[in-house]
């Protein structure tokens, strides 16, 4: 007999993204096969058909189909090793924010290979509010610095708003393997994401989705690298690693598009939300490292930014 389960949207989720929603309550579902069960309908809220990016509200049914094994779960709870060194982190709290230092390494949301992430991690971030916060937007596992997560649904949907209408400017640090050429300007590469034996990987084609960044070096070590800072017009998968790689200046670190091998050099260094904040993070060690074997100084950016 075929068994489809049909499960509550708490009011811990309202307002999350229904991948996320799949990663926390069902890890061992991967975003491929959930992507294949969207587009055929077995995934429905509320009995209408779903995207992966719909939002959800608490009350509401989502029927999960009966190849998704496993019951669904709520995070297990949060040890005080981890919830110290996640309040260690935040970077700015209000009443509808909290911002912390992502370290590179930490997942932002789980899945089947994810045991601890962000989102797992959010009851540490709880405060005085109601519920856990819920994530807005997202970085890489191995990018650090600033990341926002709204402290409840109507701050979510604020957010998500801001972010999805780009009238929050991010602005990214990276150590580029070799400089680019020209050394300033504009990035315009659609991108496509394509899955293939569980790896996903970014490519550029004219037929993907519309893909901006801006950039400029701010210092250089002769051909060798390149300190870049990087601002994304557009929120893409993995943008700003194919974009720096199509200028002939990977990331270092960045195996995956010719960065070569260590840890990534891509830093999320500062987020300002209009109206509100504006969050920077300090480099990560090994960010420190990779400036003093290059003699970048913190000076130059300073100085170029006429400050």
């Amino acid at each position: 007999m075929t068994v489809w389960k049909t499960v509550a949207v708490a009011d811990a989720d309202d307002g999350a993204r229904l991948d996320r929603w799949f990663a926390r309550r069902f890890p061992a579902l991967g975003r491929v096969q959930l992507y294949q069960l969207l587009r055929t309908g077995q995934v429905r809220v509320d009995g209408r058909r779903a995207g992966i990016g719909t939002r959800l509200a608490a009350g509401q049914a989502v029927r999960v189909p009966p190849q998704v094994r496993g019951k669904a779960r709520t995070p297990p709870p949060v040890s005080a090793a981890d919830a110290e060194a996640l309040r260690a982190g935040v970077l700015y709290r209000d009443d509808d924010i909290v911002a912390i230092d992502k370290p590179p390494g930490l997942a932002v949301q789980g899945g089947s290979r994810q045991r601890v992430h962000v989102d797992g991690l959010a009851e540490a971030l709880r405060f005085d509010s109601d519920a856990p916060p819920r994530l807005v937007h997202r970085l890489d596992r191995e990018t650090s610095g600033v990341l926002v997560l709204a402290r409840h649904a109507a701050a979510a949907r604020w957010l998500a708003g801001l972010f999805r209408g780009g009238r929050v400017a991010k602005t990214y640090w990276a150590v580029a393997a070799g400089a680019p050429r020209p050394p300033a300007g504009e990035v315009a590469l659609a991108l496509v994401r394509r899955d293939s034996g569980g790896e996903s990987r970014v490519f550029a084609d004219p037929g993907g989705r519309r893909a901006v960044t801006g950039y400029r070096t701010v210092d250089r070590a002769g051909k060798r690298a390149a300190w870049l800072e990087l601002e994304p017009r557009t929120g893409r998968t993995h943008q700003l690693r194919v974009h720096c790689a199509s200028l002939g200046a990977p990331i270092l670190g960045d195996a995956k598009y010719g960065g070569g091998a260590g840890p990534l050099h891509l830093h999320a260094r500062r987020i300002e939300i209009p109206g509100r904040a504006a969050i920077e993070a300090p480099l990560p060690p090994h960010f420190a490292a990779a400036f003093e074997r290059f003699g970048f100084a913190l000076a130059a950016a300073r100085r170029d930014a006429g400050t």
